[in-house]
């Protein structure tokens, strides 16, 4: 029985939603502007980030060709593309989709105010919690507000909340002073009381450090998200009696429903060792589910287009050693969520398609062409595995 590797490239999109304007994001390309910028400098512990954007390996699955850039090579596996059905532009909505359950629903979101969260929600977590207070409460860049904001944190035991155009309440506080499990504890009682609100997502996020020059968030973060409103390919997976190996924070997107093991990193390249280590230990019918955050994390949302390009020139180097691991009747899956372009304005996600890649032993190039939902990539690969298929989405195999 085959083996199914789903990979998220978190934020990775191609442009062209045909609704990108209603969510005030139309001429979003986050591929393509970062492509687009011929020379791109960056500092970092590499040295200089300069010249043309180099990913051959994603560029030989077909990469230029699902973006409409000519001049690609011919593409070598499965090369496509998908549009969201879900509403928002939300990490879960794009998840779930992916795994073959779209979002009908609104999600609630905070308004752009200072204050910007009810007072009575406020209220009601600070007393159950036994807080002194809190900060923040507002929408905020989670490296900006900690900054700002974690000394006095740190010396008036008062946590960081904060926001931004996701369905998403941000708990930040260190990691020592106020206490890991204390903050996990926190935002479990301020899941409880987002329900009502239908907040997709309470996330914590631990930081570490002295001073604000020297903060700087760990690999510690936790998201505390709503369920999946249906049974996705990860519970189909697990009922047939497979596995579900979640890297990255795919537990936490999925409320650790459908999921046999989570398996974390402290960033994209530590992520990668454990999906190889994830690859190695899947056996005949599982599932490996990854997600790359940092394309998202530290790249889109800080508009940081130098930093992208490294990050996915680091990814794609290191997609020949994914390939050494598979076996035959393997498929690798890459995808995204939404986008999130660094050279558009503001810090928030981009309404965008996604490109839909795919290779492994034997799997023979196919152009799979526009798909209408992010679900066909969950169909998919529950007919690679062999099981029967959902109510949404076809698959392209």
């Amino acid at each position: 029985m085959p083996r199914a590797i789903l990979i998220v490239l978190d934020s990775f999109g191609i442009g062209g939603a045909p609704d990108a304007a209603a969510y005030g994001d139309e001429g979003a390309d986050t591929f393509g502007h970062i492509r687009g910028a011929a020379s791109i400098g960056h500092a970092d512990r590499a040295g200089l980030r300069q010249g043309p954007l180099r990913i051959p390996f994603l560029e030989g699955l077909g990469l230029l060709a699902v973006a409409g850039i000519d001049g690609g090579p011919d593409p070598r596996g499965l090369f496509g593309s998908a549009e969201e059905t879900s509403r928002g532009k939300d990490t879960p909505s794009g998840h779930w989709e992916i795994a073959g359950v779209p979002v009908p629903f609104d999600w609630g979101y905070f308004p752009r105010t200072q204050p910007c969260f009810p007072a009575e929600l406020v209220a009601a977590i600070v007393e159950e919690a036994g807080l002194p207070g809190i900060l923040g409460d507002r929408h905020a860049s989670g490296t900006e507000i900690i900054a700002a904001e974690g000394e006095a944190s740190i010396r008036t035991g008062r946590p960081i909340f904060y926001t931004s155009a996701d369905s998403v309440l941000q708990i930040a506080a260190h990691e020592d002073a106020f206490g890991l499990e204390r903050l996990y504890a926190l935002c479990e009682i301020a899941r409880r009381h987002v329900d009502a609100l239908a907040i997709g997502r309470v996330i914590a996020r631990p930081f570490v450090g002295r001073d604000a020059a020297s903060f700087r968030r760990t690999a510690n973060r936790r998201d505390y998200a709503v369920p999946p409103p249906e049974p996705t390919v990860l519970d189909r997976t697990i009922d047939a009696g497979g596995r579900v190996i979640a890297v990255g924070k795919i537990g936490d997107i999925f409320a650790h429903r459908g999921i046999s093991e989570v398996r974390k990193g402290d960033g994209n390249m530590a992520l990668f060792d454990k999906l190889l280590g994830a690859v190695e230990d899947a056996r005949d019918g599982d599932l490996v589910f990854a997600n790359f955050v940092d394309f998202d994390t530290l790249h889109g949302h800080r508009r940081d287009v130098a930093g992208y390009a490294a990050e996915l020139e680091a990814f794609d180097a290191r997609l020949p050693e994914l390939a050494a691991y598979l076996k035959p009747g393997d498929l690798v899956i890459l995808t995204a969520d939404h986008g999130c372009d660094p050279t558009f304005p503001g810090t928030d996600h981009t309404r965008e398609r996604v490109p839909v890649l795919g290779f492994g032993p034997g799997i023979a190039p196919s152009a799979i062409g526009l798909r209408p939902t992010f679900a066909d990539i969950g169909e998919s690969v529950a007919a690679h595995l062999g099981l029967a298929p959902g109510p949404h989405g076809t698959s392209f195999l």
